[in-house]
């Protein structure tokens, strides 16, 4: 059966995924129509749904009950308009002439035109797994003035005719992000965004709405997230008759660009899922689409890695880096990282930034001896780097004052004692590349932690006249491009993606990099919360996560070594801590949990995930991972009252009439552990923790 079915006398389309199915079609003035998103319809059956009309019986509300696929101004239109222009005449309103459709490659292409104005409309869609992927693209096909953009959205999506409505998202700060939200969905607008130039720690670019029936197991979900990592809106509206619409795309509120002759502006995806299985179905779903059709990577496994900062903080040196790399092979880790630090004037944050040349003292070889030592023990060897970034105290900021965001007559507004790189001006993009291609090939770097520890501010660019405002998008662009093209020129480099921690964290950025550095918080505890909110969308194989210090360097909690190896084990594995201070018998039970993690790390890295509880209800915490014929539980205790009593988590994706034997050889029926879950002996009432392993035998 085809993905992508056409009407041509009802003017409609239908498109297919595995479980689910889209529809849209035009009405008599040619503006496309939302028909349906949800469960499988035939094309027929579609058409009975298109057909249906429940017209408004007010002079003061939009007609009819279809929503308008890309809501524009124009007519009687109301709501949130997703696409939004002023031609050079003042004209604002848009009346469309469909102008065809192609199929180019995998993807539906709708082409609309203004009837008077030189603006041709584009909407892309195109069927990938269990997702529908939308974006659109605009060109000016005059010769005469450029035409204002003032909002230009991805995509909006409808939810059907609900008795409720629930948005699911998510909310945070530096060290605490992807906290998960579930709220009912006031009538009004709701805008979630990030102003800050990356898709930020205080909001992630997705969101979820259910009926406010659905739970982890059950119930229909609709979701859809965007491929952006720069400042993005999402505006949900509920109407005061119970429809429920949300449109989304880059920028925001008073950024706006030009469109000029001949130019064409295309939009990032703004993808949409609809399962019927609940936010674990739909998590899943979203873990399959991000394995198969946005990591550069995905059948690879994420080495072990030990990161020195924990250990060095700005003390770096060829000697103390060196040996923390034999102690770091002794313990198994696979890649070793260094940090902050080693370049430029850089013993603290407030210099050096922006001097990507290894500072001499600590250095006096280059990096070459040391990144050869690395290599030798086995073991890949990473750098951490900001090329986005610069310190006013720096040789590239007295040689290129102009290369930063900012405003004529305005101050320049330091965080973490630096500056943001205009990424959009192709000499300061160029210059980024040079200098990262030179360090990779010179050095044999084998992976880089790309960092960005700072927002926007003062987000101008006086050379560009009124143009400035692309560099909102353009700096992002930018970057992509620069990450794309180290990639295509190196083909073994391997990056991490990282933001302060989780601040660029979204579809568009794990299109480019191996894995995300979740969070700079590296408390355990802290950490199942920011685990359990980052796995809503994004798969544990993207997910890198340290063992650090007791007590943690940022919070001063304590925890055992096992409660925080097994808190890692779940995502990618790292390892962080000042490991000279490590005891013995420490670096004994560190080494056989890194050996353990590597047994079980293609069931967690690529393996199904089900959530068995969740860490803002229970004090007692697990979740499993499915691959084939192998299971891996984690079970995490948090500190609670002496002897409470606790309901083991019930396992799920197991087969009923299966049999399945534990790491100690006991033989479980499926249909109990699905039923009655495992006892887990938990001594005391503090930090604790296990894992178990079943294989299934029968």
């Amino acid at each position: 059966m085809p993905l992508v079915e056409h009407d041509p006398a009802r003017r409609l389309w239908l498109l297919r995924t595995p479980e689910s199915s889209y529809a849209f079609r035009l009405d008599a003035d040619d503006r496309p129509r939302h028909v349906h998103w949800g469960p499988p319809l035939t094309l027929e059956q579609a058409a009975q749904v298109a057909a249906r009309r429940n017209p408004a019986d007010s002079s003061f509300d939009e007609p009819g009950d279809e929503r308008q696929e890309l809501p524009a101004e124009g007519g009687a239109f109301f709501g949130v308009a997703a696409l939004a222009v002023r031609y050079a005449d003042g004209t604002s309103a848009l009346e469309w002439r469909y102008d065809g459709f192609a199929l180019e490659g995998d993807a539906l292409v709708v082409r609309l035109s203004d009837r008077h104005y030189p603006l041709e409309l584009s909407l892309h869609y195109r069927v990938r797994g269990d997702v529908v992927e939308r974006w659109t693209s605009l060109r000016h096909t005059g010769s005469g003035e450029p035409i204002a953009l003032l909002r230009t959205d991805s995509a909006s999506w409808t939810l059907p005719r609900r008795e409720g409505a629930r948005l699911s998202r998510t909310s945070g700060a530096w060290s605490a992000e992807y906290g998960l939200l579930r709220e009912p969905l006031p009538v009004g607008e709701t805008t979630l965004t990030s102003r800050r130039g990356a898709s930020s720690h205080q909001v992630n670019p997705w969101v979820m709405l259910d009926a406010g029936d659905a739970t982890e197991t059950g119930g229909e979900v609709w979701s859809s997230a965007l491929a952006w990592s720069g400042s993005w809106r999402i505006t949900v509206e509920r109407t005061h008759t119970g429809r429920v619409t949300w449109t989304g795309g880059f920028g925001h509120e008073h950024v706006t660009w030009r469109l000029q002759p001949g130019e064409t502006w295309e939009t990032p995806v703004f993808a949409g899922l609809y399962a019927a299985d609940g936010f674990g179905g739909t998590s899943r779903r979203w873990h399959a689409y991000v394995r198969e059709f946005v990591q550069p990577h995905p059948g690879e496994l994420r080495p072990v890695v030990y990161n020195s900062w924990e250990a060095t903080g700005w003390d770096v040196d060829e000697k103390t880096e060196t040996d923390l790399a034999a102690a770091a092979a002794r313990l198994g880790a696979e890649l070793f990282v260094m940090d902050d630090g080693w370049f430029g004037a850089r013993t603290g944050d407030s210099a050096g930034l922006g001097d990507w040349i290894a500072n001499e003292q600590r250095f006096p070889r280059g990096l070459r001896p040391l990144a050869d030592a690395v290599h030798a023990h086995g073991m890949q060897f990473g750098l951490w780097v900001e090329p986005e970034m610069v310190n006013p105290d720096s040789d590239l900021y007295r040689a290129h004052p102009d290369w930063v965001l900012h405003m004529a007559h305005r101050s320049r507004t330091t965080l973490r004692n630096q500056l943001v790189l205009n990424f959009a001006r192709p000499d300061v993009a160029d210059w980024a590349h040079k200098w990262l291609d030179r360090l990779v090939g010179e050095h044999g770097i084998d992976y880089l932690k790309w960092d960005m520890n700072r927002a926007f501010t003062e987000a101008g660019w006086p050379e560009a006249g009124p143009d400035a405002q692309r560099l909102w998008v353009g700096h992002v662009r930018a970057v992509y491009g620069i990450l794309d093209r180290l990639r295509a020129d190196h083909p073994d480099l391997r990056i991490q993606g990282c933001a302060g921690g989780g601040g660029r964290t979204d579809l568009g950025i794990l299109a480019r990099t191996d894995e995300i550095w979740a969070s700079d918080n590296t408390d355990a505890a802290d950490r199942i919360t920011i685990q359990h909110g980052y796995g809503q969308l994004y798969p544990a194989g993207t997910m890198s996560a340290w063992v650090t210090d007791s007590p943690n360097p940022g919070t001063g909690r304590e925890a055992p070594l096992s409660f925080r190896f097994h808190v890692a084990m779940a995502g990618v594995l790292g390892l962080g801590g000042d490991l000279p201070r490590w005891t013995p018998d420490e670096l004994t039970e560190a080494a056989s949990l890194v050996a353990l993690y590597k047994e079980i790390r293609p069931v967690v890295q690529h393996g199904v995930l089900y959530r068995l509880a969740d860490p803002a209800v229970s004090a007692l915490t697990a979740v499993q991972y499915v691959l084939g014929d192998s299971v891996v539980v984690f079970f995490w205790r948090r500190p609670t009252e002496f002897a409470r009593p606790f309901t083991p988590p019930r396992l799920a994706g197991l087969d009923p009439a299966g049999l399945y034997r534990d790491q100690d050889g006991v033989v479980h029926h499926g249909a109990v552990l699905l039923s009655h879950g495992l006892d887990v002996s938990w001594p005391g009432s503090g930090y604790a923790s296990a894992v178990v392993r079943l294989t299934r035998v029968g």
